[in-house]
C-alpha cells in the first residue's frame, strides 16, 4: 500500500502537469498571458482617446491624450503599437450565467477599454466614434494610432445574432470607404451558434473556458482570413396593414421600387418598407412561428431559458404545441402548405432573367439558407453528389458563391429526419436573388425568421406583401478558428 505522502505527491505531480498542459495552445505552444497581453493591448493613451470618444460621441474628445504624448517633443521614445490589437464586443446575457465572468477575464487578458458590453456600447457607436479617433489621430500623423488601425481584429462573444449585429455595423466601414475593414472572430455564447460552427469556433463554449478563452484569442491574433456573403432583405407591404413589430435585425426604411423586371399583377398601394441584412438564413412559415413562441415566452419569463440546454428543452415543447408535429395540415386552413398563401421567383447563377418556381403543396415551411449550418450545426441541404448537382443545375454549396439554397420542411417529422440526415430537404432552388410575394387568403399573419430573429408579419387579402432577397456587393471578412 502507498503512503500517503506517496499518494500525495503523485496528485502533485499530475495537477502540476495538468497545470502546465493548460498553459499551451493547440499547436504546442505555450501561451503565456504576460505576452498575449502585450500583443493585445493598445498603449494607454489609445485606449483613453477611445474612451473618451464613444462617451462624448465626438472622435476630437480624445486628441487630449494624444496631445500629452506630442507634448514630449522628439527627447521622447515612440510609442509602438501592438503586435495584434484586439477589440471584443460581448454580450453578457448570453451564455447563462457565464457572459459577465468571461468579460471580467477578458478585461484582465487585455483592458478594460477594449472589452465592450453591447447593451452599453452598441456595436455602431465604437465604429463612429472609437474607430473614427483612432482615424482622427493617424490624419495628424500619429503612426502607433495609424498601425493599431490597420492591425486591428475584432472578437465577438454571444449568438448569431451578436455576431450578425456587429458584422452589420463593420459593414458600414466599407460603404464609408473606411478600409481596411478589421477581420472577426467569434465565441460561441448562443444557442445554434451556426455562424461560429461555420468558421472553425464550435457550437459552444467549453466548460474550462478560463483556459480556454487564452487559446481563442490566440487563434483571433494568428488565424487566417475568409469571406463571408452578407444578404439585404427588403419588406414591401401594404400601408394601413395592421403594425409590424420588428425584431432588431429589422429598421423601417423608406419606401423601396421594386425590381421592375418582374411584373407584379394587380394594382399596387402606397407601401410600407423595412430592411435588414442576414448573414446564415431567412424563413417563412411553420419553423418560424415555433421560434416566435419561444422567443416571446423567453422575454416574457427570462428565468426559463437559463442556457442552451434549457433553451432546448423550451423549443422542442413549443415544436409540439403549435402543431408543428402532431395537427394535420388539414385541421386548419391555417396549417396548409404555404403555396397557398406564397409565390416564389428566383434569378439563378449569372441569369438576370427572373424564373418563377413552383412551391410543394406539402412544404409548410421555406428556407434560403447561406451556410452550412442551420438549427445547431445541421446541414439541411447536405452534401450532394455531383450527378444530382448537374441534374438539377446546382452547384457545390460556399459561404461565398454568391448564391442562397432554398429548401423546404413539410413538416415536423420531416425536418427531423433531415436533421438527423436520414433523407434530404426538399430541394427547391439555388438563387442568387430572390422574392417571395404573400397574400393573406385564409392567413390573417404569417410568421418570419432572419438568422434566429422571428417576427410575426402581417398579411392582406386584397393587397400582396412582397420579399426580396439580394446580396449586398461587399463581403464580411472573418476569421477561421481552425
Amino acid at each position: 500500500m502507498e503512503s500517503s505522502e506517496t499518494v500525495v505527491g503523485k496528485v502533485g505531480v499530475r495537477a502540476s502537469v495538468i497545470e502546465s498542459l493548460k498553459g499551451f495552445s493547440f499547436s504546442g505552444v505555450r501561451i503565456r498571458k504576460d505576452e498575449l497581453r502585450n500583443k493585445l493591448t493598445m498603449p494607454e493613451y489609445l485606449r483613453l482617446a477611445m474612451k473618451d470618444a464613444i462617451v462624448e460621441k465626438d472622435i476630437d474628445a480624445g486628441k487630449r491624450h494624444y496631445d500629452v504624448i506630442a507634448a514630449g517633443g522628439h527627447d521622447a521614445p515612440p510609442v509602438a503599437a501592438p503586435e495584434a490589437p484586439v477589440v471584443v464586443f460581448i454580450n453578457s446575457k448570453s451564455g447563462g450565467r457565464l457572459g459577465p465572468e468571461l468579460k471580467d477575464l477578458l478585461q484582465d487578458l487585455m483592458s478594460e477599454e477594449q472589452v465592450f458590453e453591447v447593451l452599453k456600447v452598441k456595436p455602431h457607436e465604437f465604429i463612429q466614434y472609437g474607430l473614427g479617433c483612432l482615424e482622427k489621430l493617424a490624419s495628424l500623423g500619429d503612426s502607433c494610432a495609424k498601425e493599431t488601425r490597420e492591425r486591428l481584429r475584432v472578437v465577438v462573444a454571444g449568438g448569431d445574432g451578436t455576431v450578425g449585429w456587429v458584422l452589420g455595423c463593420l459593414g458600414e466601414l466599407h460603404k464609408e470607404g473606411r478600409d481596411p475593414v478589421p477581420p472577426t472572430a467569434i465565441v460561441p455564447l448562443g444557442t445554434g451558434n451556426d455562424l461560429s460552427r461555420s468558421f472553425g469556433w464550435g457550437g459552444s463554449f467549453p466548460y474550462n473556458w478560463k483556459t480556454a478563452i487564452k487559446k481563442t484569442l490566440d487563434k483571433a491574433i494568428h488565424g487566417p482570413t475568409c469571406r463571408l456573403d452578407s444578404w439585404n432583405l427588403v419588406i414591401s407591404m401594404p400601408a394601413g396593414a395592421a403594425d409590424l413589430v420588428a425584431p432588431h435585425s429589422l429598421k423601417r426604411s423608406e419606401e423601396v421600387v421594386l425590381d421592375q423586371d418582374l411584373k407584379i399583377e394587380g394594382a399596387l398601394p402606397e407601401k410600407v418598407c423595412y430592411q435588414g441584412v442576414f448573414y446564415n438564413y431567412f424563413s417563412i412559415g411553420m419553423d418560424a412561428q415555433v421560434a416566435y413562441g419561444f422567443h416571446t415566452l423567453r422575454n416574457e419569463k427570462p428565468y426559463l431559458a437559463q442556457g442552451p440546454i434549457s433553451n432546448k428543452i423550451i423549443y422542442s415543447s413549443y415544436s409540439c404545441k403549435q402543431g408543428w408535429f402532431f395537427t394535420p395540415c388539414i385541421a386548419d386552413p391555417g396549417l396548409r402548405g404555404l403555396n397557398n398563401i406564397l409565390k416564389l421567383h428566383v434569378k439563378r447563377l449569372n441569369s438576370t432573367t427572373w424564373e418563377p418556381i413552383t412551391i410543394p403543396s406539402s412544404v409548410r415551411s421555406i428556407v434560403a439558407l447561406n451556410l452550412h449550418s442551420y438549427a445547431s450545426g445541421r446541414n439541411p441541404w447536405g452534401k450532394l453528389k455531383p450527378e444530382y448537382l448537374q441534374k438539377k443545375g446546382f452547384v457545390e454549396a460556399k459561404a461565398d458563391d454568391g448564391l442562397l439554397e432554398v429548401f423546404g420542411f413539410k413538416h415536423g417529422w420531416h425536418a427531423s429526419f433531415v436533421m438527423a440526415e436520414l433523407i434530404s430537404a426538399k430541394h427547391i432552388a439555388q438563387a442568387s436573388e430572390i422574392r417571395f410575394e404573400l397574400r393573406g387568403g385564409a392567413w390573417k399573419e404569417g410568421f418570419m425568421q432572419m438568422d434566429g430573429e422571428p417576427w410575426k408579419q402581417p398579411m392582406n387579402n386584397e393587397f400582396s406583401t412582397f420579399v426580396d432577397i439580394k446580396r449586398v456587393p461587399f463581403q464580411s471578412v472573418m476569421i477561421k478558428g481552425e
